[in-house]
C-alpha cells in the first residue's frame, strides 16, 4: 500500500454513533433495509450499501449494518443496505435494482475486483458516485475508499504471533484469506513484513482460502498440518474464521492452545478463543469508527461536498492514488479484550457465557 502522508487515526468520525439501529427500519428477504431517517438532519439524496456476505465473518451483518443504520439515521439521510450473500451476480442486481431507485451515493464491499469495476464504471455513467468499503476494487472507479490500514492489520498479526512463539525456532503455517479480495493480500504482506525478518521461524506451508469459506479453511489446514508431519508451531490466520477452522483441526490432534493461532475481527468466537488460550490474538477493527467514515464521506457526496481524507491508496491495476480514509486497527490478546467490550464492539453477555463466564471475570470483563 501507498500512501502519500501518514494516516492518522480520525476519531470524530463515529464518535456520535451507537451500534444498534433505530426502530423505524424495515428488513425483507434480501437482507436488506430502506429508511428516509428521522432525525431531520440537512442530506439529501439516497445511499445505497452492498454487504458481501454472511459466511466470510459475522461482522458484516451483527456489526457494520447496525452501525451503518446508526450513522445514517443520525444524519437524517435516506438509505439502503442489502446483502449479496457472496454472490457476485446478485450484488450486480441488487446494484442495478439500487441505481435504478434513485440511490445517488453507492458503497460496496467487492467480491472480487473485476464485478465491483463493472459496478462502478455503470454506477458512473448513471451520474451514481461510488465508494469503496473496507475492500479497495482494484481497476474500479470509487471517489473513495474508507477502511482500516491493512497492511498494519498484517503486521499486527505477524507481530502478534512473534509475541506468542518468542525466539525458539517454529514453523509456520499460512491460512491467508480470499485470492479475490485485496485486503487479503495486504494482510498478508503485513505479516509476512514481519515474520520474514526473524531467522528462527520457517514457513512450511502457505494457502489461501478461497472466498473466507471457513470450512474449506478446516480442509486446507488439515492438508497443511499433515503435509507437515503435524510439525505446526504457529498459525498465520487472517481472520477469526479462519482461525477457528484451524484450532478445530488442532484440537481433534490435541495440539489446540498449544499452537498459538492468529485471527482478526474480533468476533465473539475469536475472543472467546482468546480467552480460553486456544487463539493467541485478533485484530480489533471498530464498525462504529469504519461505517461512521463511510457515512461522513457518502453524506459528503451527497451534498456535492468533499471528504476528509487521510491519505491515499495505490489501486496498481487502475493506476491510480485513490482518495482514503483510512482507520488503525487495535491488536487484543487476552490482557485487553475488554477494550473490545468497552468499545461497544461485542457485548460481555454475548462473549462471557457458560464456560467462558470465569474467564471474562479473571479477565476483568463483567
Amino acid at each position: 500500500m501507498k500512501r502519500k502522508h501518514s494516516l492518522l487515526l480520525v476519531p470524530l468520525l463515529g464518535a456520535a454513533m451507537a451500534l444498534t439501529a433505530c426502530g423505524d427500519d424495515s428488513s425483507d428477504s434480501d437482507s436488506g433495509s430502506d429508511s428516509s431517517g428521522s432525525s431531520g438532519g440537512e442530506a439529501t439524496g439516497k445511499i445505497g450499501v452492498i454487504l458481501p456476505d454472511t459466511e466470510s465473518s459475522v461482522r458484516w451483518e451483527s456489526a457494520d449494518r447496525p452501525a451503518l443504520e446508526a450513522a445514517f439515521d443520525e444524519a437524517g439521510v435516506e438509505y439502503d443496505i442489502q446483502n449479496a450473500e457472496g454472490d457476485a451476480e446478485r450484488m450486480t442486481q441488487i446494484a442495478d435494482t439500487m441505481i435504478g431507485n434513485g440511490v445517488t451515493v453507492l458503497a460496496i464491499v467487492n467480491l472480487d475486483s473485476e464485478s465491483g469495476a463493472a459496478i462502478q464504471e455503470k454506477a458512473a455513467s448513471q451520474g451514481v458516485a461510488t465508494i469503496d468499503y473496507d475492500r479497495l476494487t482494484l481497476g474500479g472507479s470509487a471517489e473513495y475508499y474508507v477502511s482500516f490500514d491493512n497492511t498494519v492489520v498484517g503486521e499486527l498479526q505477524g507481530q502478534g504471533l512473534a509475541d506468542c512463539l518468542g525466539d525458539k525456532k517454529a514453523n509456520i503455517v499460512y491460512l491467508n484469506g480470499s485470492p479475490t479480495d485485496n485486503n487479503a493480500t495486504l494482510f498478508a504482506e503485513g505479516a509476512h513484513s514481519v515474520l520474514d525478518e526473524i531467522d528462527n521461524y520457517t514457513v512450511v506451508g502457505e494457502q489461501a482460502v478461497p472466498d473466507w469459506d471457513n470450512e474449506e479453511a478446516a480442509t486446507i489446514f488439515q492438508q497443511l498440518y499433515t503435509a507437515a508431519d503435524g510439525k505446526v508451531d504457529g498459525v498465520l490466520a487472517a481472520n477469526d474464521g479462519l482461525g477457528g477452522a484451524a484450532i478445530s483441526i488442532l484440537e481433534g490432534a490435541g495440539q489446540a492452545g498449544k499452537v498459538p493461532v492468529t485471527g482478526q475481527d474480533a468476533t465473539v468466537e475469536g475472543l472467546q478463543n482468546v480467552l480460553a488460550g486456544t487463539q493467541c490474538m485478533t485484530v480489533y477493527k471498530s464498525a462504529t469508527k469504519e461505517a461512521g467514515a463511510l457515512a461522513d464521506a457518502a453524506i459528503a457526496l451527497v451534498n456535492g461536498d468533499e471528504a476528509e481524507t487521510t491519505g491515499t491508496t495505490e489501486d496498481s491495476e487502475g493506476g491510480r492514488e485513490v482518495p482514503s480514509i483510512l482507520l488503525e486497527p487495535q491488536a487484543i490478546t487476552k490482557d485487553n479484550v475488554g477494550d473490545v467490550i468497552d468499545d461497544g464492539g461485542q457485548k460481555a453477555e454475548d462473549v462471557c457465557t457458560g464456560k467462558f463466564a470465569d474467564l471474562c471475570a479473571e479477565a476483568g470483563i463483567s
